[in-house]
C-alpha cells in the first residue's frame, strides 16, 4: 500500500537523479511489503546498512563514492522513500524492521556480512545479531544504542530520563495527530544555501557538514509524511534494550560529542559491555555521517579488517 507524499520522488525519479553507481530496486519483505532497496554499486566486501529512521543514501556521502571500497546494501523504511506501507499499518516495529533487513540480505545472496547502523538503525543491527548471530560478522554502530533508544535521548541536557522520554513520546504522539496538516508545510520547505546554513549552524547539526550533501539528505528526509514518520517512531520506541553479553564479533561504537539524541555516555557504557569492542568519540552531533564521513569510513574499513581476522581464527 503506497500512500506517500505527492512530493516524494518515485523510485524511477530517484534513479534518474542518483549519482553514478547508486541503484534502487525492489525487494519483498516476509509479509509481502515492497521495499525500495538500494546499493552503492561499489566493489568490495558487502556491508548491510541499517539506516537512521526515514533517512536515505544521501546521508552517507563517503559511501556513495565509487572507490569507497565497500558494497553497501540497504533499504528505505516502510512507507518512506518509495517503499510501500504494509497492508497492516501496525507492522512497522522492530520485528518488521528485522524482517526487512533479512529480506535485503537474502535478496543480495548474503548469508552473513558486516552490519552498520545509524541512530535507530543501531537497534536493528543489534536485534539482528541477537536473533540471528550467524548472519552478522561485525557491527559498526554510529550515534545509537542497542535498544531503549528513547530512554537515552536528551541525556546531554541532563534532564531526568523519565521526563525526557515522556516529553519525546508526547511530541511524537502530537506529531502523529497533527502531521497530516503539517506535511504540506514541511514538504515545501526550500532546501537552499540559506536554510541548510541555518541548520548547519543551529547546534543540532554541526558546520563541518557540507551544504550540498546536507541539502540532498534533508530534502529526502523532509519529503516524508510527518504523521507516518511519527507512527514509525512510536513503534520503534517500544524496542527494549538488547543483551550484549553473547556478542562474539568485533564491534565499533561511534558517538558524537554533542549528540542530543544518543548521548556519548550511553554509547560508551554499551561499548564497555562488549568484549571485542572499540569506542570512538568524534567531534560532531547526531549527524556524524554528514559531519565526519571520512572518519566513519575509516572506522568501517578497520572493522571489516577486524571481522575478517576474527573469521580466520574461528
Amino acid at each position: 500500500m503506497s500512500l506517500e507524499s505527492p512530493l516524494m520522488r518515485t523510485k524511477s525519479q530517484q534513479q534518474d537523479e542518483a549519482p553514478a553507481g547508486l541503484r534502487f530496486y525492489d525487494v519483498r519483505s516476509a509479509d509481502g511489503t515492497r521495499l525500495c532497496a538500494w546499493t552503492n554499486g561499489a566493489d568490495g566486501p558487502p556491508v548491510l546498512l541499517c539506516n537512521g529512521l526515514g533517512t536515505s543514501p544521501y546521508a552517507w556521502p563517503a559511501l556513495l563514492e565509487p572507490d569507497c571500497g565497500v558494497r553497501v546494501i540497504s533499504w528505505n523504511h516502510r512507507g518512506i522513500g518509495g517503499s510501500d506501507r504494509p497492508d497492516d499499518i501496525e507492522r512497522v516495529g522492530m520485528e518488521a524492521f528485522l524482517e526487512d533487513a533479512i529480506a535485503v540480505m537474502d535478496d543480495a545472496g548474503l548469508s552473513s556480512c558486516v552490519v552498520m547502523g545509524w541512530s535507530m538503525g543501531v537497534n536493528v543491527a543489534f536485534e539482528l545479531i541477537n536473533c540471528h548471530p550467524e548472519r552478522v560478522d561485525g557491527i559498526l554502530a554510529v550515534g545509537g544504542v542497542p535498544g531503549d533508544t528513547f530512554n537515552t535521548m536528551l541525556a546531554p541536557l541532563h534532564l531526568p530520563r523519565p521526563l525526557a522520554k515522556a516529553a519525546l513520546l508526547g511530541f511524537a504522539h502530537v506529531a502523529k495527530i497533527t502531521g497530516r496538516a503539517a506535511t504540506p508545510v514541511t514538504n515545501r520547505i526550500p532546501w537552499n544555501r540559506v536554510t541548510t546554513t541555518a541548520l548547519r549552524y543551529s547546534g543540532f547539526m554541526m558546520s563541518s557538514s557540507r551544504h550540498e550533501e546536507v541539502r540532498e539528505a534533508v530534502r529526502e528526509f523532509m519529503a516524508a509524511d510527518v504523521d507516518w514518520y511519527a507512527h514509525l517512531a512510536l513503534h520503534a520506541s517500544r524496542h527494549d534494550r538488547v543483551s550484549l553479553s553473547h556478542i562474539a564479533v568485533p564491534v565499533t561504537l561511534i558517538a558524537g560529542r554533542w549528540d542530543v539524541l544518543a548521548g556519548m555516555r550511553d554509547v560508551r557504557t554499551a561499548a564497555e559491555r562488549i568484549d571485542d569492542s572499540r569506542y570512538v568519540e568524534l567531534s560532531g552531533s547526531h549527524f556524524l555521517p554528514l559531519e565526519q564521513p571520512e572518519e566513519i569510513h575509516a572506522e568501517l574499513l578497520d572493522l571489516i579488517a577486524r571481522a575478517g581476522q576474527t573469521q580466520l581464527h574461528r
